[in-house]
C-alpha cells in the first residue's frame, strides 16, 4: 500500500525512470550546474559573465576604497581614479614604449588598490578605458590622450633649435634670467614653506590662508606648468611626487570656489594635458565634484563658498550684505568646467556652467553692461556697478576664450563678448586730457575715473579677440588694445619703483598715478605683463619686450629677498616696504608670462592653447566631430 501511494505525492517520470535511475540522473545534472557556475568564478576572463549574473553593488558617487599611499589612507578622501590615460615623458624622460607604459599602469594600479574583487574590477575599466562618471555609476568613458596631442598644430615647447649651435643673443639671455628667477623662487619656496600655500620671505616660514577650504600646496600645483615650459626638469618632478603623495583631498574647511577653480583646477588640468600624468586628472575631476554643492541655489548660480565638509554654500559676507554671488567669480568657471566634463565624460560639470550662461543670456542688461552683484536666489542684479577691473574682469575675458577653445563654435560666447565690449566702450571707456586711454569704473552711470591694476588684462583681451571682430573693426581693436597697453605702461612708468600701483586716477589734472597710499601697492601682479605678451604675439613690436625688460628688473631691483620674491607697500618709494608675501601667481602668472614674451611664438602657441584667468594653458578643441561623453568644448 506505502508503495502505491507514492505516485500521488510523486508524479511517475514520463520518460518510465526507475527510482535508482533517477536518483543518478540528478546527481549527474547537479555536477554539471555546480561545473558550470564554478567556470564563472574560476576560469579567467570572467568578469563579463559575473557582471551577467551577480547584482550591481549600490554605491555612492566616487566610493571606491583605494589603498594607502606613502602612509595616507587615500580611502578616506574618496578618490577613485578615473581611468588612466596614456603617459608622456615628463620634462627629461626619453620616450617610452608601450611595454614600458603598460607597466606603468599596472604599477600604478597595484599601487593604489587592494587585491580581490575590487582591483579585478579596475583592471577591467582601464583595459576598456573606461571611468566612472560620478553621477551616473560606471558608463563607458576614454580620453585619447595620444589622439589629443596628435591634433596639436605646434610642438607644446615649440620648435627647438640646438643651442649649442644657437649663438647666444640678447633675448636668449633674457629668457634665461627669467628662467633663473623662476628657479630662485621655488627653491625658496621649497626650502622655507613646501606644502604651504604660500612663502613669506622675509620670516623664511609658510603661509596657509583661508580661502582654499582646508587645501594644501597652492604655489606647487599654480606652479606646474611653469616649471614644465621652462624644462625645469628637476623642480617639476618634486612638484609631481608631492602631488602624488602629500596632495589630499579629504579637507574640511570653507572655500573660495573661484580662487580653488583658477588656481588647483586650473594647474591640475593644465599639468595633465602637458604631461599625460594621470595623477593630475584624477584630482582635478575630484576636486571638481567637492566644488558641485556650491551650485545649489534657485537659479543655478553659484555662491562664492563651498564647505567641503557639509557641502553648504554662502555668498561673502562683504558681497552686499551676504546676499550676492560675484560676476568674476561665477563667470570664470566656464573653461575648467567643460575640460572636466572633456576628462571624465561627466556632463555636470558643463551643464552647470552652461546654465549660468543661459541665466545671464535671459537677464536684462542696462545698457547692455554687466554689473557685479547678482542675486543666486532671484537671478537679479543687486546693484549697478560695473567694472572691468576686479569684480568683473575675467567673466569678460571667458567670454573670447571660450569662442577660441571651441575651436571657434561657441557663437553664444562670441555673440556676448562683442556685446559686452561694445558697451563698454559706448560707457565706460574715455581718454584722458593727458591722451591716455583707460577704462572707468561705472556706478549707476556715475563714473570713477580710476583704472585697476587688474584691469590692465584688458588691452591682451581685446587684442586676442581682434581677429574675429567685424571686419570694419578690426584694426579699431588692435589700436584700442595698444593704447590701453600703453596707459598701464605709463601707472608704471610714473612710479619711482617702475612697478605699478593696485590701482591709478585720472583726475585732478593727476594721470595714471595712485592718490592714496592704500592703493599704491603692487603685489606680483601679471597684468600688465600679460598685456605685453599678447601685442608682442600680435605686432612683434619690439616696444613690449623693452617694457617686459623693464618690469623684470624692477623685480629684481625692488621685490627679490633673500629668500624669495615679496610685494611692496609703495611702488613710489625707492626704499621698498615688502609685505612678506610670494603670491602663487607670481609664479604661475608673472614669471610664465614674462617667459613667452621672450620666448618664439609657436611655444604654447595661441593656435593650440588658451589661458585660464591664472595662466593655465588649456588647449583649443580641433576636433571637429566629437561623439565622446564629454561632448563638444
Amino acid at each position: 500500500m506505502l508503495v502505491r501511494k507514492v505516485p500521488v505525492f510523486v508524479p511517475a517520470s514520463p520518460w518510465g525512470l526507475r527510482l535508482p535511475q533517477k536518483f543518478l540522473f540528478l546527481l549527474f545534472l547537479s555536477g554539471l550546474v555546480t561545473l558550470c557556475f564554478g567556470a564563472l568564478f574560476l576560469l579567467p576572463n570572467s568578469s563579463r559573465l559575473k557582471r551577467l549574473f551577480l547584482a550591481h553593488r549600490t554605491q555612492q558617487p566616487g566610493l571606491e576604497v583605494v589603498a594607502e599611499v606613502a602612509g595616507h589612507p587615500l580611502a578616506r578622501e574618496q578618490e577613485s581614479p578615473p581611468n588612466p590615460a596614456p603617459a608622456v615623458p615628463a620634462p627629461g624622460e626619453g620616450d617610452a614604449s608601450s611595454q614600458a607604459s603598460t607597466r606603468r599602469r599596472k604599477v600604478w594600479l597595484r599601487r593604489t588598490h587592494p587585491t580581490g574583487t575590487r582591483e579585478m574590477a579596475t583592471v577591467a575599466r582601464s583595459s576598456g578605458s573606461t571611468a566612472l562618471r560620478p553621477q551616473e555609476g560606471g558608463i563607458p568613458f576614454s580620453f585619447d590622450f595620444n589622439a589629443f596631442r596628435s591634433r596639436l598644430r605646434h610642438p607644446v615647447l615649440g620648435t627647438r633649435a640646438d643651442e649649442s649651435k644657437e649663438p647666444q643673443s640678447l633675448v636668449r639671455a633674457q629668457r634665461e634670467k627669467i628662467k633663473e628667477m623662476m628657479q630662485f623662487a621655488w627653491q625658496s619656496y621649497k626650502l622655507y614653506a613646501m606644502g604651504k600655500n604660500e612663502l613669506r620671505p622675509l620670516t623664511k616660514d609658510g603661509y596657509e590662508g583661508n580661502m582654499f577650504g582646508g587645501l594644501s600646496g597652492a604655489t606647487i600645483i599654480d606652479s606646474l606648468d611653469t616649471l614644465y615650459l621652462m624644462e625645469l626638469q628637476e623642480e617639476f618632478q618634486e612638484a609631481k611626487a608631492w602631488v602624488e603623495e602629500n596632495f589630499h583631498l579629504n579637507v574640511s574647511g570653507e572655500a573660495s570656489l573661484f580662487e580653488v577653480n583658477i588656481r588647483y583646477i586650473g594647474g591640475l588640468l593644465s599639468a595633465f594635458y602637458l604631461t599625460g600624468e594621470e595623477v593630475f586628472r584624477t584630482k582635478a575631476i575630484k576636486l571638481g565634484e567637492k566644488l558641485l554643492p556650491a551650485f545649489n541655489t534657485p537659479t543655478g548660480i553659484p555662491k562664492g563658498v563651498v564647505n567641503f565638509k557639509s557641502g553648504s554654500n554662502r555668498s561673502w559676507g562683504w558681497a552686499m550684505a551676504g546676499s550676492s554671488s560675484i560676476l568674476a567669480e561665477f563667470g570664470s568657471l566656464h573653461l575648467e568646467f567643460l575640460h572636466l566634463t572633456e576628462l571624465s565624460g561627466n556632463q555636470v560639470f558643463a551643464e552647470k556652467v552652461r546654465n549660468i550662461r543661459k541665466v545671464l543670456r535671459k537677464i536684462n542688461k542696462p545698457f547692455g553692461l554687466y554689473p557685479n552683484f547678482l542675486s543666486p536666489v532671484s537671478g537679479n542684479w543687486m546693484q549697478h556697478h560695473v567694472s572691468v577691473g576686479g569684480l568683473g574682469d575675467s567673466f569678460y575675458e571667458y567670454l573670447i576664450k571660450s569662442w577660441l577653445m571651441s575651436a571657434k563654435t561657441d557663437v553664444e560666447a562670441k555673440d556676448m563678448y562683442y556685446e559686452a565690449l561694445e558697451a563698454i566702450e559706448t560707457y565706460l571707456l574715455n581718454v584722458s586730457p593727458g591722451g591716455l586711454t583707460y577704462i572707468a569704473e561705472w556706478r549707476g552711470g556715475i563714473l570713477d575715473h580710476k583704472m585697476g591694476h587688474l584691469a590692465c588684462f584688458s588691452g591682451g583681451m581685446i587684442a586676442l579677440g581682434a581677429e574675429d571682430a567685424k571686419e570694419e573693426k578690426r584694426a579699431h581693436y588692435r589700436e584700442l588694445a595698444a593704447q590701453i597697453t600703453k596707459t598701464c605702461h605709463e601707472s608704471y612708468a610714473r612710479s619711482d619703483t617702475k612697478l605699478g600701483p593696485e590701482a591709478f586716477w585720472f583726475n585732478s589734472g593727476r594721470e595714471a598715478v595712485a592718490t592714496q597710499l592704500s592703493e599704491s601697492y603692487y603685489i606680483l601682479r601679471p597684468e600688465v605683463v600679460e598685456s605685453y605678451m599678447y601685442l608682442w604675439r600680435q605686432t612683434h613690436d619690439p616696444i613690449y619686450r623693452e617694457w617686459g625688460w623693464e618690469v623684470v628688473m624692477a623685480l629684481e631691483k625692488y621685490c627679490r629677498t633673500e629668500a624669495g620674491f615679496s610685494g611692496i607697500q609703495d611702488v613710489y618709494s625707492s626704499i621698498p616696504n615688502h609685505d612678506n608675501k610670494q603670491q602663487t601667481f607670481f609664479l604661475a602668472e608673472t614669471l610664465k608670462y614674462l617667459y613667452l614674451l621672450f620666448s618664439e611664438d609657436d611655444m604654447l602657441s595661441l593656435e593650440d592653447w588658451v589661458f585660464n584667468t591664472e595662466a593655465h594653458p588649456l588647449p583649443v578643441n580641433h576636433s571637429d566631430s566629437s561623439s565622446r561623453a564629454g561632448g563638444r568644448l
